[in-house]
């Protein structure tokens, strides 16, 4: 009996053992044959547009963002904007924004200087350009706008000194000397006035009104 017994259940072990056999072969064939999901590929798209994740398209390319405008530059943007429209008022706000902001910006002065001068607020245009002045003495533009405020502001002979600096510091700019010309005659000062206008003239054939003075002063 106990022969018998242990013999029944070698054959019992032996069975199990073949079915285990089986299912391993079976297992590991499906295993390497490639047919199962894997991990990270678990699922392809069958079209180009279809989503894959969080992405639309496999050839997703991620552009980095737009910087960001400083507020110095946006106000700036604004006033150039205004100036196009002739729009002096909306360009004087943008621009006392901006002097709030950044009250040392060249840029900022000599625009502001601008558009206060074409405001008629010449004592505000004139603060403006002496302070840029005092931050940059060969801004020749500056030196160029402020002598024409003072010249109206009736303070001749500071507006002559800053005449002669524009002129100084660009030669070649023929404002320059076409509107030291006109403040010259104004004065009074016709014979040197008229060397100015002629001065004006060479440097740019196209003043009319400097051909009209050399003119009306020859």
């Amino acid at each position: 009996m106990l022969l018998k017994y242990g013999v029944t259940m070698s054959t019992f072990q032996l069975l199990l053992f073949l079915i285990s056999a089986v299912i391993a072969v079976l297992f590991f064939r499906q295993l390497f044959s490639g047919s199962y999901p894997k991990r990270g590929v678990d699922f392809e798209a069958k079209n180009e547009d279809e989503h894959i994740g969080s992405i639309s398209q496999a050839d997703k390319i991620f552009t980095e963002p737009t910087p960001q405008l400083s507020r110095i530059t946006q106000l700036l943007q604004m006033a150039e904007s205004a100036l196009e429209k002739e729009d002096y008022v909306e360009a004087d706000k943008a621009l006392s924004s901006a002097n709030i902001i950044e009250p040392e910006n060249q840029e900022v002065l000599l625009r502001h200087g601008f558009v206060l001068l074409m405001l008629e607020r010449l004592e505000e245009a004139k603060e403006v350009y002496e302070t840029l002045l005092n931050l940059n003495d060969t801004e020749d533009m500056a030196h160029g706008s402020l002598a024409n405020i003072l010249h109206k502001l009736a303070k001749d002979e500071e507006a002559k000194k800053h005449h002669l600096r524009a002129i100084e510091l660009d030669k070649s700019f023929a404002p320059h000397q076409f509107n030291y010309a006109n403040t010259l005659y104004d004065l009074g000062e016709k014979e040197e006035a008229l060397n100015y206008y002629k001065s004006a003239l060479a440097l740019d054939k196209s003043l009319e009104e400097a051909k009209k003075m050399i003119k009306e002063l020859s």
